[in-house]
């Protein structure tokens, strides 16, 4: 399945003809009143990227979107991005504040801080890709080649085995290493 971000009424529109199965709405569009009351109006769910955006910008937008199918996109509008600018516990911040599904939206170099977002329970993640980072374009350095979201897809599906069960024992595969290190029992 695919869909698109329409930055204009008409492009909205347009790719209803598609039937997509929701929209996306650019961080650059969350102040766009009659954009997003237009887009709203097809009943389809939403994704709203919130990238320089505040949180009264956030809430105004979520107050005419509803929340009832929104998922809000946490993101740093730059590209690529600042580690120091990725506050991923915003994630946790916008949950809290409007108790509706959250997601990242990563522009940083690397995977880490998408599988990091997951890790702490984002929703989705959402990730430029290109086929050569080295090309023409103000994302390309922002983006993940195959190789790199194949990585990122792989780290955040071991994210549930990682984390486990929460509860503490003894492994095994430890049993061994027992007998050979401890000098008590």
């Amino acid at each position: 399945m695919w869909y698109a971000s329409c930055w204009d009424e008409p492009s909205v529109d347009f790719i209803e003809k598609f039937n997509p199965p929701c929209y996306k709405i650019a961080s650059a569009s969350l102040t766009d009143d009659n954009l997003l009351k237009h887009t709203k109006a097809k009943g389809k769910p939403l994704i709203l990227s919130t990238g320089m955006s505040t949180m009264e910008e956030i809430n105004h937008a979520v107050n005419i979107l509803g929340k009832e199918k929104l998922v809000l996109l946490h993101c740093t509008s730059t590209y690529p991005s600042n580690p120091k600018e990725l506050n991923l516990k915003v994630i946790q911040k916008l949950k809290e504040k409007f108790d509706c599904p959250v997601g990242y939206s990563g522009h940083e170099v690397g995977v880490s801080s998408s599988v990091i977002a997951a890790a702490i329970g984002a929703c989705m993640i959402e990730r430029h890709i290109t086929l050569n980072r080295a090309m023409w374009g103000s994302d390309q350095a922002a983006s993940l080649e195959p190789q790199g979201l194949k990585r990122m897809v792989r780290d955040i599906r071991v994210i549930p085995v990682i984390m486990g069960d929460g509860i503490k024992k003894v492994y095994e595969s430890e049993l061994p290493i027992i007998d050979k290190l401890r000098r008590v029992k």
